[in-house]
């Protein structure tokens, strides 16, 4: 059963949201804190017409707007230093930095990155979960149908097919690259656009 009725109707309408194994439902219950503040930084943000003429996406502009509201409620950039150890030898096997994290979640942003870094932050939610590090594993992304409107403004080859977007990031979800991670997705849709 999927737990996606407990996203709040407002943000449901705003962005594009998928579930893996009921992560909304972890979210809302082990970590309202975080859910709250997810919520908070969702609702504040909108898509700029003159940020996505500037040249690049503006992607440092887009990222750090979504992340800002949640650098402000104490979630950090964070990297793991974890280890393997084999027969008493022990190496190091360092995580990935997480873009956002707070108690038990990880938040990664990904608006204009090439579409490995979808299994680059998948396997780190994954390996986090298993360690017990993390509950939840959180990804905003943009939804593909942007693409639309990047066209429209001439910035088409700008936003490629290869670059991260949501019809890349489903099949490696639904395809259990998270693990037993529960994984929670929000793209952001035309509804959220402004001419500004």
């Amino acid at each position: 059963m999927s737990t996606l009725y407990l996203v709040p109707p407002d943000i449901a309408e705003l962005y594009e949201v998928h579930e893996w194994r009921n992560a909304v439902g972890v979210l809302s219950t082990a970590c309202p804190e975080e859910w709250a503040d997810i919520q908070a930084a969702l609702r504040a943000f909108r898509l700029h017409r003159s940020e996505i003429l500037t040249a690049g996406g503006s992607r440092s502009s887009i990222v750090e707007r979504l992340e800002r509201p949640l650098k402000e409620t104490a979630w950090v950039e964070k990297q793991f230093a974890t280890a393997i150890v084999v027969d008493g030898e022990k190496r190091d096997s360092p995580t990935h930095s997480v873009d956002c994290f707070k108690g038990r979640v990880a938040l990664e942003v990904e608006w204009n990155n090439k579409d490995p870094f979808y299994d680059r932050d998948l396997n780190n939610f994954r390996l986090l979960f298993d360690l017990q590090v993390i509950d939840v594993g959180v990804i905003i992304t943009r939804c593909s149908h942007l693409q639309t409107i990047f066209a429209a403004l001439g910035r088409g080859t700008s936003f490629g097919n290869s670059t991260t977007h949501m019809g890349k990031l489903l099949p490696r979800l639904r395809g259990g690259s998270g693990g037993g991670c529960p994984i929670l997705v929000f793209g952001i849709s035309d509804r959220l656009y402004v001419e500004d």
